[in-house]
């Protein structure tokens, strides 16, 4: 079912980059002054911010309209999620690969019909459970492909949060539901629909949660596996691509401080501390990549631009620190839509 072999992302856009070992290479990025004080400063930078936020509370009228106006946003969030799945699913499945372009997997029609299911929002919740199998399964044969493991958020909040609306699900469900409808006299799925639809609904709020997880996990792993950990092929790129000539700072320092970027937004999204901003950072540095690297293939990244998004919509969700600070300060930052 598959072939092919490919460590990470970076290898979409350099190959035979040499091996540089991780604390040797960290040793000298930080024996650089230069380096360690603007790695310092700007961890100090954020921590300062963190803290002025929960006790000073700036432009606290801001944050409410902005949280007031993203309450509205709620109802988009199942088709959100079902583009931010659907889309780069047929795409991979055009393209020839198997949720991560590392893995070639010459049997498209598995990963087409699951993304125009979930595009038209059609079994809705049963192609999402698909979906997460398939991906389960994949990760079982061929471990890099944890290396797309936002798919996992993605698959269970669908499954959660349904199809919503507009979907064929939720048009179908009406028609079923309405008296005298033929439709509705020979439709035997809309009682088991609604059935399963009574047993998730507890657990929607949870849809959040599981998204976060699921993107924090991958920005973390991409951070410290492809950059901090295995840093020549990161070096490789900085090379390709002149990235000094944007930011000028050394090569390694362009590794290290992007890798801890990653991480960092990684760790935030997956403890739910400072969601929506975090998040907002993370859509940042996805649409740097995207601009930065040019032929970095787009779809790879759209599910985490979609995830990214719904998790700036709802905010750190149920267990994630944000609801705790909320529970303690009048104003959580940026978080939690649960309160």
């Amino acid at each position: 079912m598959f072939t092919g072999t490919g460590p990470g992302h970076v290898d979409y856009v350099v190959e035979g980059a040499p091996t540089v070992r991780a604390v040797e290479f960290l040793v000298e990025v930080l024996s650089n002054p230069l380096n360690a004080v603007l790695l310092l400063g700007g961890a100090l930078s954020v921590v300062a911010g963190m803290v002025a936020y929960i006790k000073y509370k700036p432009a606290a009228a801001d944050v409410r309209a902005l949280r007031s106006t993203l309450e509205d946003y709620h109802a988009f969030l199942p088709w959100m999620l079902r583009l931010a799945v659907g889309l780069p699913l047929v795409g991979a499945g055009f393209a020839g690969y198997f949720f991560s372009p590392s893995v070639e997997a010459p049997t498209r029609i598995l990963q087409v019909l699951i993304g125009f299911f979930l595009l038209f929002g059609l079994a809705t919740r049963a192609v999402a459970l698909v979906g997460l199998l398939a991906y389960l399964t994949g990760l079982v044969l061929r471990p890099e492909l944890v290396l797309a493991s936002e798919y996992i958020g993605g698959f269970l909040g669908v499954l959660l949060l349904g199809a919503g609306r507009p979907s064929a699900d939720h048009l179908l469900q009406q028609v079923a539901a309405a008296r005298g409808t033929i439709y509705g006299r020979f439709d035997p799925l809309h009682p088991l629909v609604a059935k399963f639809n009574d047993i998730v609904g507890p657990y929607e709020q949870y849809a959040p949660t599981v998204i976060r997880l699921g993107v924090g996990f991958n920005f973390a792993l991409l951070g410290f596996w492809e950059k901090l950990a295995n840093p020549g092929m990161a070096l490789a790129v900085v090379d390709k691509y002149n990235l000094t000539a944007v930011v000028p700072v050394d090569p390694g320092m362009w590794v290290v401080g992007a890798g801890l970027t990653e991480l960092a937004v990684g760790i935030f999204l997956f403890v739910g501390l400072f969601t929506r901003a975090t998040a907002a950072v993370a859509f940042v540095v996805l649409t740097t990549t995207l601009f930065g690297l040019p032929d970095d293939p787009v779809l790879a990244h759209i599910t985490l631009f979609g995830l990214s998004s719904a998790l700036f919509v709802t905010g750190g969700g149920p267990l994630s620190l944000d609801e705790r600070l909320a529970a303690v300060t009048e104003y959580s930052p940026l978080a939690t839509s649960t309160e």
